[in-house]
């Protein structure tokens, strides 16, 4: 176990002192102001705070094109990506689309046989597809990289939107319109938008230029609102920043579930896995619902998601649900058995130790779970890692996670520049990549991998932070301010909080062989805690962090302390 060092989260009083007289709640004020939230517009959740779409580049021209292919009933065809997002953003442009009287339908690539984005396969894919041949391809949450997809389309005769959200390279593509806050020029004060986030503005967008048209009376036209559920899965899962304008969206989204308004299939979703709408988390969107959904585009067909998240027959939504609950276990099945092997390899092997890195490779693993074997090793061993896995046509196709202090696509970058040819192709972000090798040059690859996360670095060691909120005001640490944390929007780059005390360890003993169960004692306050997946026990004074939880037992609402890392105490 990789043993992490606790710090304490800069605070900033002075913009915690103007949230409170703005009237928010002091405990709130703290952990935002120390987040970087300066001031009360900034926590301002209602629709009025939302960034005006007109602010996105192409948006407007986007939205144009689009008018004018519902009025001449030109044919569109969304292809989506693989994922949550991918999957969310479809289903937010088929339903609004529809809803404004567009003839569209879809398309999913298959991880396996097409890969990733708008490829030139995918483009013959949609010129033959079942509904017709389309007019426009839009994708969602790909596209900005397809160069060759796109000349490929123009060939075919079909025009290209493209709306992204990831990172562009130095050649755009010569689509009809690009919608991507993260393009050149491109003034969107959010950069963090998910692909369903950049989706969702266009039919924002759209909706307004119908109305500017005619179409629609001034404040007519479909209830966007309606779609907000899907947006907060997608920009969730996807695992992007959650700056205000997309904790607004988040928070809109969770808000219906809580109302019980939402889309068939997440209400379904959320059956399957057990958890109460009435009490959606970001949690909830993030490790029930999301997974779900991608266990489709993992180990089959990602179509199988989407339709659960269109229809708006209820039983069909269970069914679909049914299905994706049924590969995610199986999902989780692979990945404990990928993960066990990795682990035996590298415990085998002197492989992690005197390196910055890890690489693991077998030729049976599955190729939609590479990912989730590397965030597991990365959190085991603190290092950037890869799995990789051999595709059908005999190439490595692997998934990478990083740490703080690497940024992963820049590595790879480095690889390709001082091994040419090794890399076949990859792309990714700082803390998630995708590649293809050829299986020859595996070795080459690993050795020039550890290399260039050493060269960049200077480093061959990291040390994980558990960064903390410090001490929780004794007032505080109870039920009510419990469930008050629980009903606020956290995420990444707006990390739930997390506290810091000492304790004296009144009673302690295992659960299941694997989960240590305290009562803890601070001054004349005793709490129940639990430390999931810790087997030893605790020293009578202990230095722990931990999150304030709620413990819901037969109709008892009482606070629970979730143990992140205790240590004994050296105060």
């Amino acid at each position: 176990m990789v043993i992490p060092k606790l710090s304490v989260r800069a605070a900033n009083p002075d913009a915690a002192r103007a949230l409170e007289a703005a009237g928010i709640h002091p405990l709130l004020s703290r952990l935002w102001a120390a987040r970087g939230v300066s001031s009360p517009g900034e926590a301002q959740m209602s629709w009025t705070a939302l960034i005006p779409p007109g602010q996105l580049t192409h948006v407007d021209q986007a939205a144009a094109l689009l008018a004018d292919a519902i009025r001449d009933r030109k044919r569109l065809l969304i292809v989506a990506d693989y994922d949550c997002d991918g999957a969310t953003a479809c289903a937010v442009g088929l339903r609004a689309l529809r809803n404004m009287g567009a003839v569209v339908d879809y398309l999913v690539p298959n991880r396996f046989e097409t890969g990733y984005g708008l490829s030139p396969a995918v483009v013959e894919l949609a010129a033959s597809h079942p509904s017709g041949k389309p007019d426009i391809l839009v994708t969602v949450d790909n596209g900005i990289a397809s160069l060759d997809g796109v000349e490929a389309a123009h060939a075919a005769g079909m025009q290209v939107l493209v709306t992204d959200h990831h990172l562009p390279g130095d050649v755009l593509p010569r689509a009809l319109a690009i919608v991507n806050p993260n393009q050149p020029g491109c003034g969107f004060p959010s950069k963090n938008l998910a692909g369903v986030g950049v989706i969702f503005y266009l039919m924002l967008a759209l909706r307004a230029t119908l109305r500017r048209r005619g179409v629609y009376p001034a404040d007519g036209g479909p209830r966007l609102d309606q779609l907000a559920d899907l947006v907060a899965l997608g920009t969730v899962a996807d695992v992007v920043k959650l700056d205000s304008n997309n904790r607004l969206l988040v928070s809109q989204g969770l808000q219906k579930m809580r109302n019980g308004r939402m889309q068939a299939g997440i209400r379904a979703l959320f059956a399957v896995a057990g958890r109460e709408p009435r009490q959606a988390s970001g949690f909830d969107l993030g490790f029930a619902l999301g997974p779900r959904i991608n266990a489709a585009g993992r180990l089959a067909d990602m179509s199988i998601g989407i339709e659960c998240l269109t229809t708006d027959d209820e039983a069909r939504a269970l069914e679909l649900a049914r299905q994706l609950d049924a590969m995610n276990q199986e999902r989780r099945g692979i990945e404990n058995t990928m993960r066990e092997e990795a682990l035996a390899a590298l415990a085998a092997s002197p492989q992690p130790e005197g390196r910055a890195t890890v690489c693991v490779y077998h030729p049976e693993w599955h190729q939609g779970v590479v990912g989730l074997v590397a965030s597991r090793l990365k959190e085991a061993y603190w290092r950037p890692t890869l799995a990789f896995a051999r595709s059908d046509s005999g190439e490595l196709r692997g998934s990478g996670r990083s740490i703080p202090d690497v940024h992963l696509r820049d590595v790879l970058d480095l690889v390709s520049k001082r091994h040419p040819g090794v890399i076949l192709k990859f792309g990714g972000h700082a803390m998630a990549a995708g590649l293809t090798l050829r299986e020859e040059a595996y070795s080459v690859f690993s050795q020039g991998f550890d290399a260039a996360v050493a060269e960049l670095t200077g480093r061959t060691t990291f040390e994980p932070v558990i960064e903390t909120d410090g001490s929780l005001e004794t007032g505080y640490a109870n039920a009510d301010v419990a469930g008050l944390l629980q009903r606020q929007v956290w995420g990444a780059g707006f990390p739930a909080p997390v506290f810091r005390d000492t304790f004296l360890v009144r009673q302690q003993r295992l659960l299941k062989d694997k989960h240590l169960k305290l009562s803890l004692e601070r001054g004349h306050q005793r709490f129940d805690a639990i430390w999931f997946n810790h087997a030893e026990m605790l020293p009578e004074f202990v230095d722990v962090a931990y999150r304030l939880d709620q413990n819901i037992w037969n109709g008892r609402v009482s606070a629970q302390l979730i143990v992140e890392y205790a240590c004994g105490d050296t105060a």
